[in-house]
């Protein structure tokens, strides 16, 4: 497996500047995904070429075979599926850093928005947040779909291959399948989790954008407190 640290750093940034929903779904990203294809996925499909045997000694027949179970290898998919689902949110930390950058070249006062070097979801950037969910949704979708119409939706121990140069129907046996099945149908409940958090996630800004919490609601005005002026000289005689 290749070396995460760079995306790694890159997904920080992110959630330094998503919301409270965005950050489960970044920790479901690097616990879920990243750290089981890193530590146990690999593993399990370290022999699922030598460990794919045919019952026949036809030249080039178990190649072709293999090849036709398996076009793209699991933990390869799923790597492309990290990467192509991260993509939006670096997009979005582009946007953001830029952001907070232009606050911070601001003139004093002129940044209302400004907390430190987080930049605040709303207006160009609030849209940007959102296509970023809803990219990233589409992109699960996509390879959940991808991974149905390569492999359906476990592996069979069994692979009946009718390719040429076969010269006959030829019985093909997947090594480990079930513990291959396993990280697959733990994979796509990540993947069902994921879209789950991307729809929280929408429905969590789409409140904010409706009902914006107010300053008012949260803390009476100073005007609407009885003021005792005698009260207040009495205080400081004392």
């Amino acid at each position: 497996m290749g070396d995460w640290s760079l995306l790694s750093r890159i997904l920080e940034q992110v959630h330094q500047h998503s919301t409270a929903v965005g950050k489960v779904w970044l920790t479901v990203l690097f616990v879920f995904r990243m750290l089981v294809l890193g530590a146990a996925a690999e593993s399990a499909w370290g022999d699922e070429q030598s460990g794919f045997s045919c019952n026949t000694r036809q030249p080039g027949c178990e190649t072709v075979c293999y090849d036709r179970a398996f076009p793209v290898s699991h933990v390869r998919l799923w790597v492309l599926q990290v990467v192509f689902v991260s993509t939006p949110s670096l997009v979005f930390v582009a946007h953001a850093l830029r952001s907070v950058r232009r606050q911070q070249e601001a003139p004093a006062g002129g940044a209302p928005g400004r907390q430190g070097d987080k930049a605040q979801i709303r207006g160009a950037l609030l849209g940007t947040y959102v296509c970023c969910v809803l990219a990233r949704s589409a992109l699960e979708l996509g390879f959940l779909a991808a991974q149905y119409l390569l492999y359906g939706i476990f592996l069979s121990p069994v692979y009946r291959c009718e390719r040429a140069p076969c010269p006959t129907p030829t019985d093909c046996f997947v090594s480990r399948p079930t513990e291959k099945n396993v990280f697959v149908a733990f994979m796509a409940a990540v993947s069902g989790v994921s879209l789950l958090l991307g729809l929280a996630e929408l429905c969590y800004l789409g409140r904010r954008r409706l009902c914006p919490p107010t300053p008012e609601a949260q803390a009476p005005s100073p005007d609407a407190w009885p003021h005792h002026p005698q009260n207040q000289d009495l205080h400081v005689t004392v």
